[in-house]
């Protein structure tokens, strides 16, 4: 039995810029860290010649080509694993078809790639790990996303991923002091909408206004460094006000990433004392991601009283296999 854990994701700034059709033509760059809730995927062998899969449905069929889910299809087709497998997945924060902002999708495909390898005894790096999940979901499942939650599951921890302009993709880990690090992390909390929303539907109107909204896109990622610096000078005021004005410019990008009632949530954590925020992921749903001064921390929850608060931490490593044997 093979179990692989990887973690999902959250982004702080140049969410929009991991797209190709912006990179090949102006440098992207994410700064985003793992976290704590993490998807697990156990692969076995059957004693027959069926194919196995237990996710949030039961599909029991005879060959690959059978299988109604595409990310599983298409990692089997890929790895040339035809028949006799039993593969099962698990999640902290179950998304269901639509997702939550938190890179599910991708902590899902590079977890089930990871387990499929070391069940056919191959050792991969992390790179290999997030290449082959970027094919499985943007080229074989013809996804209009970008491909920052791949390597954010695949390396973990926390990083600025740069998206360059030759098409190669670097992975820069960010290293804090402790007690910066520290600091940060108690300066977020995060909140669930209430809602999930279909990312895949915000995601393809963003992918089509590239070139509309390139200058937007520009100064997202151009203020990922100035993120970066303010967060290792731990001036976390300068982070809010910047997290702030990326939400701004991430709201232009696409018709349904904000709505009224995400709208007056997030004007409420202000008007309770945050410095900043943004909706994780594509946007119209999800998770609300806040940065305040702990001192703070009690009226933001009170003023949010009516949306779940969903404790994290940050996580060091990216996917991992926790048990082969």
């Amino acid at each position: 039995m093979i179990i692989s854990k990887t973690p999902v994701r959250i982004s702080f700034v140049g969410g929009g810029t991991d797209f190709e059709d912006f990179y090949r033509r102006y440098p992207g760059r994410v700064l985003s860290t793992s976290i704590n809730k993490y998807f697990y995927v156990t692969v076995n062998p059957r004693f027959d010649e069926m194919i196995k899969l237990s996710y949030s449905e039961i599909e029991l069929v005879d060959h690959c080509s059978q299988i109604k889910h595409p990310l599983v299809k298409f990692s089997l087709e890929k790895l040339g694993i035809k028949k006799g497998v039993d593969i099962a997945s698990l999640a902290d924060i179950p998304a269901q078809k639509t997702g939550l902002g938190l890179g599910s999708s991708s902590s899902f495909t590079v977890g089930l790639l990871h387990s499929l390898h070391a069940f056919l005894g191959d050792n991969v790096s992390a790179d290999m790990i997030a290449k082959e999940a970027c094919e499985i979901e943007i080229d074989k499942n013809g996804a209009p996303i970008g491909k920052q939650d791949q390597y954010a599951a695949a390396f973990g921890g926390l990083n600025m991923i740069n998206f360059n302009c030759d098409g190669s993709i670097t992975v820069e880990p960010i290293n804090l002091s402790p007690n910066i690090k520290e600091d940060f992390q108690n300066h977020l909390l995060m909140f669930f909408t209430g809602k999930e929303r279909s990312a895949n539907l915000i995601l393809s109107e963003q992918k089509q206004n590239i070139t509309n909204k390139f200058e937007f896109l520009k100064k997202m990622s151009d203020s990922v460094p100035v993120f970066k610096n303010a967060l290792e000078k731990g001036d976390f005021e300068k982070l809010g006000s910047i997290l702030h004005q990326n939400w701004l410019l991430k709201k232009e990008l696409a018709s349904g990433i904000s709505n009224p009632r995400i709208d007056q949530m997030y004007q409420k954590a202000l008007t309770a004392g945050a410095y900043g925020g943004k909706i994780l992921g594509a946007g119209g749903g999800g998770f609300l991601l806040v940065l305040a001064p702990p001192k703070k921390h009690q009226s933001i929850k009170a003023a949010l009283s009516e949306y779940k608060n969903v404790s994290f931490k940050f996580s060091e490593g990216g996917s991992s296999i926790v048990l082969d044997q």
